[in-house]
C-alpha cells in the first residue's frame, strides 16, 4: 500500500464515522478544532493530518485512531454507509428545493 492509498482509506473512514455519528463537516471540524477546509481535504485524501490532529479527530468521533486506518470498514458496513450517504443527499436536495420554493413563491 502506498501513501496515496493510506490517505484515501483514512479520509473515507473519517467520512464513514462522521456520517455514522450524523455529524456535518462543520460539526466534526469544530469538535476536532480544525478548519472545515482542512477536514474536507483530509476526507478527499488530499491532505494528511499530524498525529495530534488524528487524535483529536478520533476522540471527536469516539473511536480509536487505528480505526481510521482499517481497510475493511466501508466494505463491512457498505449498506449502512450508502444509506447514510443517501439520507444526507436527500436532506440537502430537500433544503435546496425548499430554498428555491421560498425564493420564487414570494
Amino acid at each position: 500500500m502506498n501513501g496515496k492509498e493510506i490517505k484515501t482509506i483514512f479520509g473515507k473512514n473519517i467520512k464513514f464515522f462522521r456520517f455514522h455519528k450524523e455529524y456535518s463537516q462543520a460539526d466534526l471540524a469544530e469538535k476536532a478544532d480544525i478548519s472545515i477546509t482542512f477536514l474536507s481535504n483530509i476526507e478527499r485524501g488530499l491532505k494528511f493530518p499530524k498525529p495530534d490532529i488524528m487524535a483529536k479527530i478520533a476522540k471527536s468521533l469516539d473511536i480509536e485512531i487505528y480505526d481510521l486506518f482499517k481497510t475493511d470498514i466501508i466494505h463491512e458496513n457498505n449498506k449502512e454507509f450508502v444509506n447514510l450517504l443517501f439520507e444526507d443527499l436527500t436532506k440537502k436536495v430537500n433544503q435546496v428545493i425548499e430554498n428555491v420554493y421560498k425564493q420564487y413563491s414570494k
